[in-house]
């Protein structure tokens, strides 16, 4: 006997559709590290062949060799270990500041009336004041010293992460909060066991925004008069018209953003198990 179609099947009320599950091609952990380092390598090559061909100008950009040789120097001549530590430092430092106050002024926000109408009118007011408008202010208000670099990082980075708090707080299931109450969970217990969980998302999506910002101003943190770190070899090389080391500072600039993406992907994955291996493809 012919087996019946789906689309006759499903003409008769008393018979259930055999639901037709398109199999898709699982994506290969073992090719992805080289899938995401093919373009940057394509770009490395095309430049080291412009770069040799004599098509571009050594005093304009220098070729991956020189690079290279760039970076044996720094490293041994201007201890470049010790200063992406210094450099380093400030951005965790100013960023651990001011993650916390925005994840504690969020979580205020997000789940009181009293704390939105206190804080949520002046952060959004000063969110919208350049942070690089603010440097001259801190130069005179807290002198050349390290405060003005850590405020203006912890400032920057407050931001992004009170506001993708406050989003994730307020976008907690009304349902589920009422549904906890009633079993007798309340206070910092209901916040701790319910709302944070449900709103961990978006606060990991406010952290790696956040981390990201401190890496950006920490280039313009690092201009107040620095004697140490990447800014200070930025400044000395732009003095110097030394395109390699400032080509290497920017590099080293891209690897902390990129570490620190990957380091909010292993938490999120630590956390919030249920999401990896989530795709629409």
């Amino acid at each position: 006997m012919n087996a019946q179609s789906p689309i006759a099947l499903a003409g008769d009320p008393g018979r259930l559709v055999q639901p037709i599950v398109r199999k898709t091609a699982g994506r290969s952990e073992r090719f992805s590290v080289a899938r995401r380092a093919a373009g940057p390598l394509i770009i490395v090559a095309l430049w080291a062949i412009s770069t040799s061909a004599g098509w571009i100008d050594p005093s304009i950009l220098p070729s991956p060799a020189g690079l290279v040789a760039g970076w044996q120097q720094l490293w041994t001549e201007q201890a470049l270990a010790s200063q992406i530590a210094t450099s380093l430092t400030r951005a965790l430092v100013g960023g651990a500041v001011g993650i916390a106050f925005g994840l504690i002024l969020g979580t205020i926000a997000g789940l009181s009336k009293l704390g939105e109408e206190m804080f949520d009118a002046l952060l959004q007011m000063l969110r919208t004041i350049p942070f690089l408008a603010l440097v001259p202010l801190f130069i005179v208000w807290f002198g050349i010293g390290e405060a003005p670099k850590l405020l203006l990082i912890a400032l920057a980075t407050m931001f992004p992460m009170y506001l993708n708090t406050y989003a994730g707080v307020r976008n907690v299931d009304r349902k589920v909060i009422e549904a906890m109450r009633s079993f007798g969970l309340g206070g910092r217990r209901l916040i701790l066991e319910v709302v944070l969980p449900l709103a961990l998302p978006q606060i990991f999506t406010g952290l790696r925004f956040a981390l990201g910002v401190s890496v950006l101003v920490l280039i313009a943190a690092e201009q107040i008069n620095a004697s140490a770190g990447l800014g200070y070899l930025l400044n000395s090389a732009q003095l110097y018209q030394q395109v390699d080391v400032i080509l290497i500072c920017i590099a080293i600039y891209a690897v902390l953003g990129l570490s620190a993406d990957l380091i909010v992907r292993s938490l999120e994955r630590l956390f919030m198990p249920w999401r990896a291996g989530i795709a629409i493809r």
